[in-house]
């Protein structure tokens, strides 16, 4: 799996996200979450369910079944159509997006491992120059952009309970990424030298995320939960590679060739993020929850920094990113024996949410909704999820781009009990 996610990142032309947007800063964010969190609407701080792993809030690691071993893993495929005015165009996307495992330590505590992507860059733009005037003595130009590149994070982190109520949890996270930006303006009369350059950015950083929940019983088997995460801001390291080529049919001149150290004057950031959430739920029968997640990227240094911001008319400025989430879940009967599918999770969600980021002043918004279902697989709560994404990002007013898209998610549920002793009679 490790090799996948290696060979994916390094491939030319493969992309962990594709969209016109991811342009700007360190690219699209991704909605944290396994496929039980994405079937959701992405909801997750206030869920303890014991037969699911829930990466969203750090202290859900100790609500599970003593000496349960448990795994997640995932593959994500995307359909995306374009529009911008009168032109449209479409794209598809296969990406594998997390790994987890968790296990007990001690009574009510346990820990959890795991990689998933932080965030993704994916466009290719392409223009044609066709003043006449130009191309009567150059001949024909083209002016090409492209970008590709992904960021991890690699987690480590635990929780423990108190009291069969209260949960406290925390994790360390590194960031770590190649994003490789790239112009090229293209002349088909060999007399001129055509003009390659870009950004290569090595994105490195560490920080850390605590959360906590607390539940409380309310009579005939209903709950409900109170949970909330803060993730700590934290500076961007690594290095800036600015370069500029000019080719011709014989040779390449290197004009320009820098590498600029981050991370010495934390003026690039990574953003913190605050989310709370509440849920409901009456055993493991049904749920439902609603989260809101706060981040506020304005002081992330991105709109002036070389490499982060972009060229052109168009203006990108850093903002603060909310989204609100809602999901429910119910299964009809997880003890029948006669009726596979009532013992079956049922899932619908729904979401809006704001970019860290502004187009001329537009706030670029998403929203969508999710269904999705676990199939019970083997024994104990192995399953397989399967969930689906339909939505919208942006409008086509003040020349934006609008982005429909249709996202399936796979993921696979690994349960299996250790340590324990056989008996014989």
């Amino acid at each position: 799996m490790c090799s996948c996610l290696s060979s994916a990142g390094q491939t030319n032309g493969s992309y962990g996200a594709y969209s016109p947007y991811s342009v700007f800063g360190i690219g699209d964010l991704s909605r944290e979450g396994t496929a039980y969190n994405k079937s959701m609407g992405g909801v997750g701080i206030a869920s303890n369910n014991r037969r699911f792993m829930n990466i969203m809030n750090p202290a859900s690691v100790s609500v599970r079944d003593s000496s349960s071993f448990m795994a997640d893993f995932g593959v994500v495929q995307k359909n995306t159509v374009f529009r911008q005015n009168d032109l449209r165009s479409g794209n598809n996307t296969f990406n594998m997006y997390n790994f987890v495992i968790s296990f007990p330590v001690y009574r009510s505590s346990a820990l959890m491992i795991g990689i998933t992507p932080f965030s993704d860059i994916g466009y290719n733009i392409r223009l044609k120059q066709t003043d006449p005037d130009i191309i009567g003595n150059t001949g024909n130009i083209t002016y090409n952009t492209y970008g590709e590149g992904s960021v991890y994070q690699l987690f480590l982190g635990g929780g423990v309970t108190f009291w069969k109520r209260f949960s406290i949890g925390a994790q360390g996270i590194y960031y770590f990424g190649t994003l490789d930006k790239v112009y090229n303006e293209d002349f088909s009369n060999t007399s001129y030298a055509s003009l390659n350059s870009g950004y290569n950015l090595l994105i490195r950083g560490f920080t850390g995320k605590f959360g906590m929940q607390y539940q409380q019983p309310l009579g005939n088997d209903l709950a409900l939960v109170l949970g909330a995460t803060y993730r700590l801001g934290t500076g961007i390291g690594g290095k800036t590679i600015y370069y500029e080529n000019k080719n011709t049919s014989e040779i390449v001149d290197t004009l320009v060739y820098s590498e600029l150290t981050n991370g010495k004057d934390n003026s690039l950031r990574i953003a913190g993020e605050l989310g709370v959430g509440v849920s409901v739920k009456k055993g493991e029968k049904w749920s439902a929850e609603f989260n809101y997640i706060r981040s506020d990227w304005r002081n992330s240094g991105m709109d002036a920094c070389d490499g982060y911001g972009v060229r052109g008319e168009s203006v990108f400025s850093s903002s603060v990113s909310q989204s609100f989430r809602a999901g429910f879940e119910i299964v009809p009967n997880r003890n029948d024996i006669r009726y596979y599918l009532r013992r079956c999770a049922y899932r619908v969600g729904a979401y809006y949410e704001q970019a860290y980021y502004k187009l001329d002043g537009n706030m670029v918004n998403s929203m969508g909704l999710t269904f999705g279902v676990t199939l019970p697989v083997f024994r104990w709560y192995n399953g397989l999820t399967v969930g689906i994404d339909v939505g919208q990002r942006g409008s086509l007013r003040t020349n934006m781009v609008r982005e429909r898209y249709v996202s399936f998610v796979v993921g696979f549920n690994i349960f299996d009990i250790w340590f324990q002793k056989p008996r014989y009679n």
